[in-house]
This record gives C-alpha cells, structure tokens and sequence, in this order.
C-alpha cells in the first residue's frame, strides 16, 4: 500500500523572506505579511505566526492589517521566486525518498513507500524533517497516510507538528475533517456550506449524481482520490544535473524476471554515464511508471562511489519483490541521484603485496536491507567515563586517531545504564565481600583496584568533585564483573555511596 507524505510549509512565504534578507530581516518577533494585488486592491497573500496571533489574515486588505497591528512590517509579495524555491526545497527533500514533487503553494509531497525503514521508520521519518526544516527556519507540519489527498489534508488540520495514519485507517480519518481539507475552489466551498455540508463525512452520505450535476465532476474526484478510490500520481521533481537513464516499452511489463532483466540494461547505461564523468554512485532511484499513473520506487545507497555493474544491478534486484506492477509498467527510469567524484585504485602488482579486503558489498547489502542507522561501529571517544569513552560511527568511516585505555583492563560487555547491586565491604578503600546482583548473591574471591575515575567537570557542575571507584572482581564460580561505588566511600558530595554493576568481562 502507498505511503504518502504531506509537508505544509505554514508561512513558508515569510520564512523565505527572512532567511534570504538574514540580519536586514525583522525579527521573529515582529509581525510580517507580505501583500499584493487582488484586481485594483492590495491584499494580504502571507502572514508569519505573529502577524496571526495579532489577527492578521490571508486576503485581509493591506490598509486594514497596518490598522489593526501597530508596527506591522509590510513587504510586496513574489509569487515566482516562492515558487522556484520551493522546487529546490523539493530537490533536498530527494534525501528522503525517490518521488517528491512540489504542492504548490506551501508544501511538498513525498511517496515514502519502501523508504521509510532507511530513516528509522516513519514517525522518526517526519519528526527528523521537521526538524531539520526548523534548523533552517522554517516552519513545517507533516502527516503519513495511504494517499495524497489524505496526507494533505491531515496536514493542514490535524497535524502538530506530525501525524501518522495507519495503513488502511486514511479514509475514515478525514470524516470529521472541514470540507476545504479537500483543496476544492474556495467558490465551491462556500456553495458547499450555504447548503448545509461542513465536514467530509456529510458528503460521503449523500449520492454523488445530484452533487455532480450541480458543482461537476471535480467535486467526486476529490472525494476519490482522498479515499484512494482514484489514483492521484505524484510527477517527480528531478535536478537538472541528475544523471539519468530511461527505457518506455511499447507494451506494458511485469514479471519480476523482466524487470530484472531491464534494471540490469539501465544500470549498464548508467555506468557508463557516470563513467564518462568521472562519477560514482552514491545513491540510486529505480521508478517504475505504472500505465495507472501511480509510480513505485526503489532506492538503494552505497557506503562509497561504486561503478560496479553487478554490484549496482544486485542491490536493485534484491527490492524488485516489492514493486507492485499493477496493471503494467509502460516507462522505467534509474537516476543517481547521489554522486561523488570515482577514484580508481590500483590492484595488486606484486605477489608480496597483501590483499585488503573491501566489506563495503556487504555493508551496502545489508545497510539496504536494515537501514543504514542500524549499521555502525564502535569508536573510541576521549572520555575517562566509561559509557562516554564509546561512540557509533559509519562502517567506512577513517580511524579518529583515538584509543582505549591501556592501563587499566575494560570490560567486553557494557550496562547501559549500571544496574545496581547490593554490596558488604570491609573498609571504604576495600573491594566488596559479596555482592547480590538480580537476585543473586556472589561471593568474591579475587580483586583489583581501586581504579578512581573523576568526573568531566567542563561538562557540568554536577560533576566538579564527583568520583567513582572501580573494582575488577571475580566470584566463586570464576565469572568476572567491573563494579563500582559512586563516591569516595567518605563524602556524600562526590557520590550516593551506592554500588553498581558496569560491565562484564569476557
């Protein structure tokens, strides 16, 4: 089932404006609109969040809104440069899925099908939009569901800042929803009013031929294409760099064998267009164009600049299985819509040289398979706190010059937090007796230390005179622990005197 994304850009007008003008910009605090001309009147055609919780509205005359709001910033509106720049906004937003278009005039649509596991999903998938948008300061509100309709609407209405339907759950979800959710002509919402509809729900009960006859046909395809009774297809926005390569048939295909077949002839051609560049391969989109109009997308990603012909058509065919063909596919296109400059390496020359093995195959399979977030390694970080001392990085990512500790042994496994254990020691300096751990008492039989670990002061003042003592511990039953007491075992104000369990040695 399609999974669509709405992104609404609620003062997307006034947020341009005040990135591209910067510090010659009002503040965020001061009230901005943006006005025009409608016939011989100048109205309001945009309104930041200020000028809105001052009373400001879209199609308010421009001499009622200075009026109304003392100090009010009015600034003539640019239609053309809005629009253009929402374009490039859609071209960043390829970063998260092969189909996005424009929703002119304040939004983006996206058709995250088979996407949304390469960001953590599709909540994680939103709220990481959003929130790069917000970095860049803009305003933005984002609903998931079955279809375009469905998205856009949930987007404008309910959404703060994300929502997602479940599949099979979009249509009943806009039923209590106004009826301009449904982006018909304003003069057909007032129609639709004065005759008694206010929500979607009203008019799903009535028959469609009588409404038909009298607002005509856009009125029910609305309704379908919010249902899904109606395809709405999504044309994608491409960047007139992209490398690209494209094959129409004169009949419609759809076995996975032909596909597969045909994937391979396009990466074949593509290669050979990156080759000519001196391109690699970062990031690949595979559209199917659907003769319904809908288009079913395949994106995969690269660890490094790849031109390997098998490679490539391998990873591609690995997610043919999730193209729905439908009725038949009439046009495919392969895009490389991420690249990077391709460095050729020399092989080996000399049976003395030693071979070093290149893993980025199997981190492309199986970051396509699990997502990229969940493929990582671990790094050392310098911290003397042990759960700090460790970092995630890419697989291929170059060595951080940093290393472990070596003066003191550490465990091979580490409790993320330390679970607290019930201790019987001897003296403050001494290593416990016994310790019980999930219900467990052990007793110690061997140990070391203590080794002190003071805390990162610079980071907060929680931390200036807080310690920990480290013990290296072994029970009777020859199993190793690192534990550790939170505190100098005297003063209260470096630590809760309390014991933990921090890791397990191997």
């Amino acid at each position: 089932m399609p999974r669509v994304v709405s992104l609404f850009l609620p003062t997307w007008s006034t947020d341009r404006v005040r990135r591209i003008t910067n510090g010659a910009s009002p503040s965020g605090e001061t009230p901005l609109v943006l006005v025009g001309r409608d016939g011989k009147r100048r109205v309001v055609l945009a309104a930041d969040a200020a000028a809105r919780a001052a009373g400001v509205r879209v199609g308010m005359p421009a001499t009622k809104a200075r009026a109304l709001v003392p100090g009010l910033v009015v600034q003539d509106a640019e239609l053309a440069a809005d629009a253009a720049a929402l374009e490039r906004l859609a071209t960043w937003a390829l970063r998260y899925a092969p189909v996005v278009a424009a929703d002119p005039a304040d939004g983006l649509v996206i058709d995250a099908s088979g996407a949304t596991h390469l960001h953590g999903g599709e909540t994680a998938m939103l709220v990481a939009m959003i929130e790069r948008l917000a970095g860049a300061r803009i305003g933005a509100r984002a609903a998931m569901a079955d279809t375009w309709g469905a998205a856009h609407a949930l987007a404008r209405y309910v959404a703060r800042p994300a929502i997602v339907i479940p599949p099979g759950a979009s249509a009943a979800a806009i039923m209590p929803l106004p009826i301009a959710a449904l982006r018909l002509p304003i003069d057909m919402v007032d129609s639709l009013r004065r005759l008694g509809f206010d929500r979607i729900s009203d008019l799903m009960e009535k028959p469609r031929a009588p409404l038909a006859l009298r607002f005509g046909p856009e009125l029910g395809r609305r309704l379908d294409h919010a249902t899904g009774e109606r395809a709405e297809p999504i044309d994608p926005i491409r960047p007139p760099d992209v490398v690209e390569v494209r094959r129409g048939f004169a009949e419609p295909i759809g076995a996975p064998e032909t596909l597969a077949r045909y994937t391979g002839k396009l990466v074949v051609q593509l290669c050979e267009a990156l080759e000519a560049r001196g391109l690699g391969a970062r990031r690949l989109d595979l559209l199917f164009h659907r003769t319904d109009g809908y288009v079913e997308a395949v994106r995969i990603g690269t660890a490094k600049p790849v031109r390997d012909i098998k490679r490539l058509t391998r990873l591609l065919c690995d997610k043919i299985e999730t193209v729905d063909p439908g009725f038949g596919i009439e046009i495919m296109s392969l895009a490389a819509t991420l690249t990077e400059p391709f460095e050729a390496k020399q092989g080996i020359s000399s049976l003395t040289e030693e071979t070093v093995a290149d893993i980025s195959g199997l981190i492309d399979t199986l970051s396509n398979r699990i997502g990229g977030e969940r493929l990582y390694r671990i790094t050392p970080i310098a911290s003397d706190v042990p759960e700090r001392s460790v970092g995630r990085v890419a697989p291929t990512a170059p060595p951080t010059g940093e290393g472990w500790p070596q003066h003191w042994p550490r465990p091979s496994r580490l409790f993320t937090p330390p679970e607290p254990i019930e201790t019987l020691a001897l003296l403050p300096d001494h290593p416990p007796v016994s310790f019980t751990w999930r219900g467990i008492r052990r007793r110690v039989k061997r140990a070391d230390g203590p080794e002190r670990v003071f805390g990162e002061w610079w980071k907060r003042d929680a931390e200036l005179i807080a310690v920990r003592d480290y013990f290296q511990v072994e029970d009777d039953a020859g199993e190793r622990f690192w534990i550790f007491r939170a505190g100098d075992g005297e003063d209260t104000a470096t630590g809760s005197q309390r014991w933990f369990v921090h890791g397990i040695f191997a």
